[in-house]
C-alpha cells in the first residue's frame, strides 16, 4: 500500500535523495512548496466533512507531513498554514480566523476559535552564535499542543513549546510563552492567567 510516511523515512537514511527531494518539493528561496506540489496538494491533504479552507489562504503544506483539517473546520481568507517543519492537526468544529498563521508542528482540538490575525508557531531561529549569520544557523522546533474547546482572542501569539488546556481563553493581543491551564482565561504580554473559568 502506498505510504507517504513509510516513503518519508527511507529518504531521511538517505542524505543525497533527502537534499534532491526536498528541493523538487520546497522551492529554496521562496521557502514554500513548488507549483505543481501545491497542484497536487487534495490529493495528500487530509480534509474533513463540511470542512471549507478559503481560497486564498496560503497552504504551505509539501507531502512530506501531515495537515489534516477535521471536518466542519474552516479557514478564513488570508491564513497561512506551513507544515513544512512539523504536522498541522485541526480538529473537528474548529475556526482558523482572517490573516492568522499557523506553523507546524501544532495540534489544534476540536471547537477551538482563533480570532483575526492570530500567530501560533512552533518554530523559532536559532541565534546564539554570533560569528554566523542569523539565518545559517538553523532553526529549532517545539510543539504546540492547544486543546478542546478554547477561545483565542484577536492578535494573540502562541509561542514554541506552549500547551494550552480545555475551555481557556487567551485574550486579544496577549503573547502567551508558557502554558495555559485549564479553564483559565489568560492576557498580558507575557501571558499571565487572571482567572479561573468556572
Amino acid at each position: 500500500m502506498f505510504n507517504l510516511y513509510s516513503i518519508r523515512n527511507w529518504f531521511l537514511q538517505r542524505p543525497t535523495l533527502k537534499a534532491l527531494a526536498e528541493t523538487l518539493v520546497m522551492h529554496p528561496r521562496l521557502a514554500r512548496p513548488r507549483w505543481y506540489v501545491r497542484l497536487l496538494a487534495p490529493l495528500y491533504q487530509h480534509r474533513g466533512r463540511h470542512s471549507h479552507i478559503y481560497w486564498s489562504v496560503r497552504m504551505d503544506t509539501p507531502p512530506f507531513r501531515r495537515f489534516s483539517l477535521g471536518e466542519g473546520s474552516v479557514i478564513e481568507s488570508f491564513c497561512c498554514i506551513n507544515n513544512a517543519v512539523g504536522d498541522v492537526i485541526i480538529g473537528d468544529h474548529s475556526r482558523i480566523g482572517l490573516h492568522s498563521t499557523v506553523i507546524g508542528p501544532v495540534t489544534i482540538g476540536c471547537h477551538v476559535h482563533l480570532a483575526q490575525g492570530i500567530t501560533v508557531t512552533a518554530l523559532n531561529h536559532l541565534y546564539a552564535d554570533s560569528s554566523q549569520l542569523i539565518d545559517r544557523q538553523g532553526i529549532e522546533t517545539k510543539p504546540i499542543d492547544i486543546a478542546d474547546d478554547v477561545w483565542i482572542g484577536a492578535n494573540a501569539v502562541i509561542l514554541p513549546g506552549v500547551k494550552i488546556g480545555s475551555h481557556s481563553v487567551v485574550a486579544a493581543g496577549a503573547v502567551v510563552s508558557k502554558d495555559v491551564p485549564p479553564y483559565s482565561l489568560v492576557a498580558g504580554v507575557p501571558a499571565r492567567v487572571i482567572k479561573t473559568i468556572k
